[in-house]
């Protein structure tokens, strides 16, 4: 599904989620209800079923999604074939809180998927950020309730919903928290963690608030009943992830190297004065406790600030040993390894070809015979801008050593790639000023292209074609480009056309 249709897909979720709040509790609202609901529920479903990988996170949710409308289903039927008799505690409670781990361990399980073996970090903030939030929950939402004459099972379904209210809080922090990009889609299962978490809080505090008088009766007890219709907005933002073009992002390890936000250190500072300031809430305040109170928040400002200089210099480091891994120290374009890499993260397809052009400069020997080695880099330097400009924002530019370069175009078809090759051969042909002196250099280019042939998937096939390519350009004449068969069945690349430039 493109952009387009996601923003289509939530906007029309948002025109229903408040048309169904408004029409909450009539016959006609139900039953709009119930539609809306199913196909939520059906749409998640047939997203996560179509995938070819990476599905079982998403099938987790659409069963969570699924039991979530079972509940509100069997309350619903309670509703109109017990006149309003719901028990307190029933079989849809169970439902209920069965989908809250289920999206939990989908949320997890994204993480290992995205930083396979680097999720330490992000498990210790995490499960710092958790423990506060569960003490909060215990401290507000169950403890009050504790002991006040209620039955087994009516006192401890109720304190249920805000333990796994934590479970999923602990989910989506590993994933907010993990190394990976972080683009639309984790935006988009942050945004439902969030409209799930903050519509369970309002639903067990406004009668809370109304009772006290600070809030009126009817958003307390009315509004909050209606706020179960909220869930299907959550519901939508997790299926608008799914049916994102950029998903894999949330499922496929990420090549960035992960930084200390500073709002994880804040954070993470509010986490640990969560203890010390409910301790001295109960022992009252006095000017004693206000003194341990401001001790205890110097003291974390001040191990937090010794952590966060540790870390950046980590950081900083790491940054630095990731970037010479995957980049040529000379032109600072991607090397064969980033390269290699590159390919096999991709995925061609008939609508999404791959293109591969292979480069080799023509008279760069002679340069470095006829005016040194420090002439045959500023060449290369020069030729690596020179690339790295008529390229597009998405192709790879590579060096793979000598004077070999290979651009990556994926989604770029055989005529862009043409009028590329056109362009590389006429500006690699400019002159390169160096120490009074005009070095001029050519360029033989291969061209491979995926075109959705089954088996062109495979790392090295489309690199093989387009060096044969490359090497039949040079036996042409040089300074001009050739075409390359990139199917792997083939014995050899077969040449379908070469441009008409004279040689450089």
């Amino acid at each position: 599904m493109c952009l387009r249709d996601v923003r289509l897909f939530l906007l029309a979720t948002v025109v229903a989620v408040v048309a169904l709040f408004a029409g909450y509790g009539t016959p006609a609202g139900d039953l709009a209800y119930t539609v809306v609901y199913l196909a939520l529920c059906g749409l998640a479903w047939w997203a996560a079923l179509r995938l070819a990988d990476d599905r079982r996170p998403w099938l987790l949710i659409a069963l969570a999604q699924t039991l979530w409308f079972l509940g509100d289903a069997i309350e619903m039927l309670y509703n109109y074939l017990a006149d309003g008799a719901v028990p307190a505690v029933g079989i849809a409670d169970a439902c209920w809180l069965a989908g809250y781990p289920l999206v939990a361990a989908a949320l997890v399980r994204m993480a290992r998927r995205r930083a396979p073996g680097r999720l330490r970090g992000a498990v210790l903030d995490a499960g710092t950020l958790t423990i506060a939030a569960a003490l909060l929950a215990w401290e507000f939402l169950i403890g009050p309730y504790v002991g006040q004459g209620y039955s087994l099972a009516d006192t401890v379904v109720p304190a249920l919903y805000p333990v796994a209210d934590v479970v999923l809080l602990a989910g989506v922090l590993v994933v907010v928290l993990s190394p990976g990009t972080r683009g639309v889609p984790t935006r988009l299962l942050f945004g439902a963690a969030a409209v799930l978490l903050g519509n369970d809080l309002a639903i067990n505090v406004l009668p809370q608030l109304a009772d006290r008088g600070l809030v009126s009766e009817w958003i307390g007890y009315e509004a909050s009943s209606r706020l179960g219709t909220i869930v299907m907005l959550g519901n939508a933002l997790m299926t608008a992830a799914l049916l994102h073009p950029g998903r894999a992002e949330l499922t496929r390890s990420g090549r960035r190297v992960p930084t200390l936000h500073p709002a994880r250190v804040l954070f993470l500072g509010l986490a640990l004065m969560t203890t010390p300031t409910l301790t001295l809430v109960h022992a009252g305040f006095d000017t004693r406790t206000f003194i341990a109170l401001g001790a205890a928040a110097m003291c974390t400002v001040f191990v937090l600030s010794r952590f966060t200089i540790a870390v950046r210099e980590q950081d900083r480091t790491q940054a630095q040993l990731a970037f010479q891994a995957q980049h040529d120290p000379l032109t600072a374009l991607a090397n064969r390894a980033a390269l290699g890499e590159h390919l096999a993260a991709l995925r061609p397809t008939a609508q999404t070809p791959v293109t591969v052009l292979y480069l080799d400069l023509d008279g760069f020997k002679d340069v470095n015979d006829s005016y040194g080695h420090d002439a045959g880099d500023a060449v290369l330097v020069a030729v690596a801008q020179r690339l790295a400009a008529v390229a597009r924002a998405e192709d790879l530019v590579s060096r793979l050593g000598g004077d070999e370069f290979v651009l990556v175009c994926p989604g770029a078809g055989m005529p862009d790639a043409v009028r590329l090759a056109e362009r590389i051969v006429l500006t690699v042909a400019q002159p390169v000023a160096f120490r009074g002196h005009h070095l001029s250099v050519g360029t033989s280019i291969g061209i491979a292209s995926s075109a959705g042939e089954p088996g062109t998937d495979r790392p090295g096939a489309l690199l093989r074609s387009a060096d044969a390519a490359m090497y039949q350009a040079k036996r042409q004449g040089r300074g001009r480009w050739v075409l390359a068969d990139a199917a792997p069945a083939l014995p050899a690349p077969r040449v379908e056309a070469a441009g008409a430039h004279a040689p450089v």
